[in-house]
């Protein structure tokens, strides 16, 4: 892989070169704070948020979530297994963490009661500097004192274009690359 800049015009192809190694020890992989639960994503991610929503702002203590939303089944265990924390919400719609049971790092999330996408938290990836959000999402919470990058200020991983803002959610439909809504209705019809 080439040196990565975090706001380099080909982020969207570093992605690309991290997983277009058929060599299993090279597709993009990664493990919770004490190492005891370790995965691996068997393809790109369809899409990738950067949330700002108060939920979770609180369940993770910071300004914003880094998630790559992918299909379960791509999601490759390699050791341990994670243990899942139901969550309450703002929007009272199921949210499940699924965590170390040792060390507690956050791994992915299920939404809405679809185990069928996982939410990956990017910061548990060995390669996360690689991963530029698409979208920022619930940005009418999002601290005041962060400032989103501007249009041109770095293109997102999977559509390779700057991430759009939305105040809330938005129409996938609309910002989703046309092989990644063909993944998400192979799921869900």
């Amino acid at each position: 892989m080439r040196g990565a800049h975090l706001f380099d015009e080909t982020s969207a192809l570093r992605w690309a070169e991290i997983i277009a190694d058929s060599n299993p020890m090279t597709n993009p992989s990664g493990s919770c704070s004490c190492g005891a639960v370790k995965y691996r994503l068997t393809s790109a991610p369809m899409f990738i948020h950067c949330c700002h929503c108060t939920d979770c702002q609180r369940q993770t203590g910071s300004a914003f979530v880094l998630n790559a939303l992918i299909e379960a089944d791509r999601v490759e265990l390699l050791d341990g297994e994670p243990r899942p924390y139901p969550q309450p919400t703002d929007s009272g719609r199921p949210h499940v963490i699924h965590r170390c049971a040792d060390c507690g790092t956050a791994l992915w999330s299920n939404y809405g009661g679809r185990e069928e996408i996982r939410f990956v938290r990017i910061g548990t990836l060995n390669e996360a500097h690689a991963m530029l959000p698409d979208v920022h999402i619930y940005t009418r919470s999002k601290q005041p004192w962060l400032q989103l990058p501007g249009a041109g200020a770095g293109a997102g991983t999977i559509t390779g274009k700057p991430a759009v803002v939305c105040e809330a959610y938005y129409d996938s439909s609309k910002l989703w690359p046309s092989k990644s809504l063909a993944r998400r209705k192979a799921i869900f019809g």
